[in-house]
């Protein structure tokens, strides 16, 4: 009797282990091994397990999941910003001789141009031919050349004019700078900042000797306004000319 107890619980000991071997390669064949994965830091869905629709996750070409780039339409949100400013800033703008434009034909066809403002005050289109530029805003060039395309040339045009260099808007820095010369008019030109632009006083200017030649806007001549540049450097703004389109700034040498 006791031989036949100990062959029964030594077939009942063999019959759990071979229960539990079952159970292990039934989990690892059925993916129980995803919590291992998950805790390495593997996305990669499991069999039947598909991603959400709106996830960040792509599976790449390894099969392994990965996490998706960010979006490039944040990021080209900040140079379209950018780009809207510029227009507007130029939407006021009158166009002069050798100021240079671009003009975008965005609608039927794109075509792309660049254009500077001819001595007789034009540009020339394909299409149209010649256009008066000199004297208007960049707004009104865009008008006048949309209205031309659709007589005739095509159908419905979107066309879009910007303003890439101001050449027309110059001043000039004379006498004793280091770098005499014209100049293009910049958003708050003022006298000390023209002087800066030409590179300084030489050696013998003179911040006392500075005046502004304005052209007179009744007839032939300049009228003369004296620049007290010390008292600029001092801290008096209100000494500091903001210049205009044809000011000639006159540094003359010091009395020594």
């Amino acid at each position: 009797m006791k031989r036949r107890a100990r062959l029964l619980r030594g077939v009942l000991v063999l019959g759990v282990i071979f229960s539990n071997l079952a159970c292990a390669q039934n989990q690892v064949q059925t993916g129980g091994d995803l919590p291992e994965r998950k805790k390495m830091g593997d996305l990669t869905p499991a069999p039947g397990q598909q991603l959400p629709v709106n996830s960040n996750v792509a599976v790449g070409k390894n099969g392994l999941a990965q996490q998706k780039p960010l979006s490039a339409a944040g990021s080209a949100r900040k140079p379209q910003a950018q780009a809207q400013a510029a227009t507007i800033s130029s939407a006021g703008y009158t166009l002069g001789i050798a100021d240079a434009i671009q003009i975008d034909v965005l609608k039927p066809e794109p075509l792309t141009t660049f254009s500077t403002v001819a001595p007789d005050g034009k540009i020339t289109f394909p299409y149209i031919g010649n256009v008066l530029v000199k004297g208007r805003t960049v707004a009104q060039v865009q008008e006048e050349i949309q209205a031309r395309l659709a007589d005739g040339y095509m159908k419905y045009p979107v066309v879009a004019v910007a303003l890439k260099e101001s050449r027309s808007r110059k001043f000039f820095v004379y006498g004793e700078v280091l770098k005499p010369g014209s100049y293009p008019i910049e958003e708050n030109m003022t006298v000390l900042r023209a002087i800066s632009m030409a590179g300084g006083f030489s050696r013998f200017g003179s911040s006392s000797r500075v005046k502004v030649l304005r052209p007179r806007k009744d007839g032939p001549g300049y009228d003369t306004l004296k620049i007290n540049v010390n008292a600029v450097m001092k801290g008096n703004a209100s000494e500091d000319l903001l210049l205009s389109q044809g000011d000639i700034v006159v540094i003359s040498e010091g009395m020594f």
